[in-house]
């Protein structure tokens, strides 16, 4: 038998008649497993990542049960998912609830009069994702310093609260065009709260002197304290009032 060393001093039993490579491999072992050893640490840190690396999504609470199996928070620094699963059913339900606000904030304007007029803001945000990550991420900065929260859970506030309940849709009958209060499923709750959120920080960051970070900080604020002076708290009302009428 011949005794084989490896980087410790550990003995390693190799046959006599094995050769030189045997006895290399022997020492590599040792060395191999302590480098899967140090990718699993690795992964495991990786799993524990927190958000902006400074936010932890561990204990966010999701009180309405209807909105617990599509928010998602993956455990990653910058969520952005690259287009990837772009190809499976429902595919903004496997997205970060995070990244599915900046895919909302990427646009070019409101698209429709607001006040009288028609906000454009000429392609500044349209597929300018890292821009966009850019400012949520000021946001949360500016959350925090003002209510001493976690961003995360007071955006989740914001979703739950601007969701509406019902709608309506258009039916035709006979000739005879009339509103009719509809439901609406989970999917489209968490895309409506969203979009209003979103447009909120548009509209009240255009040709103003407030940055959109800003924007987008103080409408978070007051959607997840439920106030009135909150835009995406006022369309869920009016959009209910308007289906509670057409009953």
């Amino acid at each position: 038998m011949i005794m084989a060393e490896d980087s410790k001093n550990e003995e390693i039993m190799v046959p006599a008649d094995a050769d030189a490579e045997s006895a290399e491999a022997a020492r590599a072992r040792p060395k191999a497993a302590r480098k899967a050893g140090a990718a699993k640490d690795q992964s495991a840190e990786l799993d524990e990542q927190m958000l902006f690396e400074t936010y932890d999504t561990k204990g966010i609470a999701v009180s309405d049960q209807s909105l617990e199996a599509y928010v998602k928070l993956r455990k990653t620094a910058y969520p952005n998912m690259f287009g990837r699963r772009r190809h499976l059913s429902y595919y903004n339900a496997h997205l970060d609830i995070v990244e599915r606000f900046m895919n909302k904030l990427m646009r070019g304007g409101t698209g429709k009069k607001v006040s009288g007029k028609v906000i454009r803001r000429k392609g500044s945000l349209q597929g300018k994702k890292l821009k966009v990550l850019h400012v949520i991420e000021e946001a949360f900065v500016i959350i925090r310093e003002r209510t001493g929260k976690n961003p995360v859970q007071l955006l989740i506030d914001a979703v739950q609260n601007a969701a509406p309940i019902e709608d309506t849709t258009r039916v035709r009958y006979g000739g005879i065009s009339y509103n009719v209060a509809v439901g609406i499923s989970s999917q489209r709750r968490l895309d409506v709260a969203l979009r209003n959120l979103a447009m909120a920080a548009l509209i009240s960051s255009f040709k103003n002197r407030k940055t959109l970070a800003e924007a987008v900080a103080s409408e978070i604020t007051l959607a997840a304290a439920n106030s009135a002076d909150s835009y995406a708290i006022k369309k869920r009302v009016e959009s209910e009032r308007i289906a509670k009428r057409a009953r």
